[in-house]
C-alpha cells in the first residue's frame, strides 16, 4: 500500500511543506482535509478522550497506530516504557525524529514482542484497525495475548448512527447490508492515492457484548461530545 500518510507527514515534518494538503475521502462522506499539524499535536491540544486515555496508561505502554507519535512522545516525556508501532515507514521516521525510543514499523497482527504490556494504546478511532466487524473479535482476542495479567487495553470509537438520521431524527439503515459502522476510506497528497482500505467505527453496546461473549470485560470510561467514546478491556 502507498505509504501516503507518511509521504505528507514527512513533507510537512522535515521540509515544512504547508502548501499540499492532506484530503481524505470515504464511502459515507465529502472529501475533507486532515490537518497535517493535527497529527504532531500536544496533550492540550487533544480532545478529552485521548487525554484521559494517556492519563490512565500505565506501566509498560504498547501504542498501536502511533502515527507521528504524539501519545507515545506525552508518555514517554511522563517516564513510562513505550513502544510504539505503525504500518507507515514515513510515520514512524517522524516519530522517531520527534524523539520515541523504540518506534518501529509493524502491523499489529505480525508483531513479535517477548514482552507483555500493562497497557495497549489504541486511540483515534482505535476500533478502524478491524476493517470488518466480523474482525473485532478476533483482533479483541489478539490484542489480550498482549496483556499483562492486571493488563488493560484503552480504546476508543464512535457511534456513526448520525450519519443515517433524518430531520424528523429518525434513523434509515438497510437491514440488507452489513453492519452501518463499517467504512472505506482513501487519502490523497499531491499526486499520491492510497488504496482503498476498509474501517470500522463501533457503537459501545456492540464492542461490549463482543467483549464479554470473548471472555473479556469492557467498561465505558468517557463519552465525548460527538458519539465517540473511550473504553477500557481487561481480561475476566
Amino acid at each position: 500500500m502507498k505509504d501516503v500518510l507518511g509521504t505528507a507527514l514527512k513533507a510537512y515534518y522535515f521540509n515544512k511543506n504547508t502548501k499540499d494538503k492532506l484530503l481524505t475521502n470515504s464511502s459515507i462522506s465529502e472529501e475533507d482535509e486532515l490537518p497535517l499539524d493535527y497529527l504532531l499535536r500536544d496533550f492540550n491540544e487533544m480532545p478529552a478522550i485521548e487525554q484521559k486515555a494517556l492519563k490512565l496508561a500505565k506501566g509498560n505502554t504498547l501504542d498501536i497506530g502511533c502515527g507521528a507519535g504524539s501519545h507515545a512522545l506525552y508518555l514517554q516525556n511522563k517516564n513510562l516504557k513505550v513502544t510504539a508501532i505503525d504500518i507507515s515507514e514515513g510515520a514512524i521516521e517522524v516519530a522517531k525524529d520527534r524523539g520515541i525510543k523504540n518506534a518501529e514499523v509493524a502491523n499489529i497482527y505480525n508483531f513479535n514482542s517477548d514482552e507483555k504490556f500493562d497497557t495497549i494504546l489504541v486511540l483515534m478511532n482505535g476500533t478502524g484497525i478491524c476493517g470488518k466487524l466480523n474482525n473485532l473479535a478476533p483482533f479483541l482476542m489478539h490484542l489480550s495475548t498482549f496483556l499483562n495479567p492486571n493488563g488493560q487495553i484503552l480504546i476508543d470509537s464512535s457511534d456513526i448512527i448520525y450519519m443515517y438520521e433524518d430531520e424528523n431524527g429518525d434513523h434509515w439503515i438497510d437491514a440488507t447490508k452489513d453492519y452501518y459502522g463499517e467504512v472505506q476510506f482513501w487519502m490523497n497528497y499531491q499526486e499520491n492515492q492510497s488504496e482503498t482500505f476498509d474501517w470500522l467505527y463501533v457503537d459501545y453496546n456492540t464492542l461490549q457484548r463482543c467483549a464479554v461473549y470473548n471472555n473479556l470485560n469492557c467498561e465505558l470510561i468517557l463519552e465525548g461530545n460527538h458519539y465517540d467514546y473511550l473504553a477500557r478491556i481487561t481480561k475476566a
